[in-house]
């Protein structure tokens, strides 16, 4: 007998895609949660809850057993160093996390003690140690880009897709962290207790992706 899956992800773009691939595989929901205020739904067939959080507290939901499976930004995994099974790279979602500041900056910004606006601390932290240079991160959670405009940082770190705010902002890009997309992920406890549901949401999934 089949086993109800609970499903967090992350609102916006991702929770269209993900309802999106669901409805492929013949899951059908009463109401579209995109612009709702309700944050979970159970499919018609009793099988699939899925359940509407924010982006960094996916991998969270899914560690502590509250989720079976999540679909969460690789950048968001990487940056909380999060114990979950990533399953799958779902494709979508692409960004990247970058360093980025004033031009007059580009070729001179690996020196110690310079100061980071950013969100993401521990991969900021993890880009200047490979390069062995000490920085001083300052956590912000939105908009970075004023950070070395009013000189609360001298440079920022932090995700781009298509680099237009950083230009407008009359920033410029000096190198790229990592590339970032969706990925299905599960808890693993649930894998072994749900083994054969788990794997059949994998299956759906990987073929939406034409991979198998």
């Amino acid at each position: 007998m089949a086993k109800m899956i609970t499903i967090a992800c992350a609102k916006g773009y991702l929770w269209k895609k993900a309802v999106g691939f669901l409805h492929e595989q013949g899951f059908v929901f009463d109401n579209d949660l995109s612009e709702s205020r309700q944050l979970s739904i159970i499919d018609q067939s009793g099988r699939i809850q899925l359940m509407k959080v924010r982006p960094w507290d996916v991998p969270v939901y899914i560690e502590e057993g509250a989720a079976d499976m999540g679909v969460v930004g690789k950048d968001v995994l990487f940056e909380q160093q999060s114990d979950v099974m990533e399953l799958l790279d779902l494709t979508f979602g692409d960004c990247r996390l970058v360093i980025a500041g004033p031009d007059e900056l580009k070729d001179r910004y690996l020196f110690h003690n310079i100061r980071v606006a950013t969100k993401y601390e521990f991969s900021t932290l993890q880009y200047f140690q490979n390069k062995s240079i000490r920085c001083i991160p300052i956590k912000l959670y939105g908009a970075m880009e004023l950070a070395p405009m009013t000189g609360v940082a001298d440079i920022i770190c932090d995700l781009t897709a298509t680099g237009q705010t950083l230009k407008e902002n009359g920033l410029v890009e000096y190198d790229e962290v990592f590339y970032s997309t969706a990925r299905l992920v599960a808890n693993k406890v649930s894998m072994m207790t749900k083994y054969d549901d788990i794997s059949m949401l994998y299956e759906g999934f990987s073929r939406c992706l034409n991979l198998s």
